[in-house]
């Protein structure tokens, strides 16, 4: 019992004291944490349960805009590990990118966002997508790789981002 409960201070409740928060955000206890200090989230953010959010080591940020809806078991990750750099892939250096999430991002069950991905804002990402690169704003994305595959449109005319250039 007691490594559970270090494992859950460790990569939730610690972490929690460090990142950035805005107003309003709903975390599920399961969360887990890595690098806290390079974590920022905006207003009114969900992050469903068991999803894992991982900052670069030394100076890759994960910057999650405002309205965000993450599902259940989304992982992102600002850093990778190398693999040519010699005989064991966890003693070699990782490259770090920061990851870039927009406002009004709905991240779908199991999504994965690697290092340097950057999401616009108002985008919607099928469950399962592995995303990697840029992604411009009211995208619908899917697919691993993900590509997009259709573009978002918002009818509320007093919808934040109603009025997103095309």
């Amino acid at each position: 019992m007691l490594k559970i409960l270090n494992f859950y201070n460790y990569s939730h409740v610690a972490p929690l004291r460090k990142i950035k928060q805005g107003r309003g955000i709903s975390i599920s206890p399961n969360v887990w944490f890595a690098e806290p200090e390079r974590i920022e989230i905006g207003d009114n953010v969900h992050l469903g349960g068991r999803c894992m959010i991982w900052a670069g080591p030394t100076v890759a940020r994960i910057v999650i805009g405002a309205d965000a809806l993450f599902g259940p078991e989304v992982m992102i990750t600002a850093a990778s590990y190398r693999y040519n750099d010699g005989p064991c892939v966890t003693k070699q250096n990782m490259n770090e990118a920061d990851v870039i999430i927009g406002r009004d991002v709905w991240l779908a069950t199991r999504v994965v966002v690697l290092p340097g991905t950057t999401i616009g804002d108002g985008c919607i990402v099928a469950a399962g997508a592995v995303l990697s690169g840029t992604y411009p704003a009211m995208s619908i994305i899917a697919g691993a790789p993900a590509k997009v595959v259709s573009t978002r449109r918002i009818d509320d005319a007093d919808h934040p981002l109603a009025h997103q250039p095309e």
